[in-house]
């Protein structure tokens, strides 16, 4: 499976589309989607995802509906 690196306006619209929202790893600068039910994650702001990936140097990528975050 090829991973594709897609910009973030897509990434937010899969997100979305599945019921995803952005998080944020408690106690960590970890960031990952959740579904929001997740005692680990605390949900956070678009705008604040996409800063946490830019300042991490992250980006995301995605194969077949699923996505990832990796170094970009």
């Amino acid at each position: 499976m090829v991973m594709e690196r897609i910009d973030f306006k897509k990434a937010q619209a899969i997100a979305k589309n599945k019921g995803l929202k952005p998080g944020k790893v408690k106690g960590t600068d970890g960031v990952q989607f959740t579904k929001g039910n997740n005692n680990r994650l605390d949900v956070i702001t678009w705008d604040e995802f996409e800063k946490a990936l830019e300042v991490r140097g992250l980006a995301i990528y995605e194969s077949g509906g699923w996505m990832k975050i990796m170094k970009a």
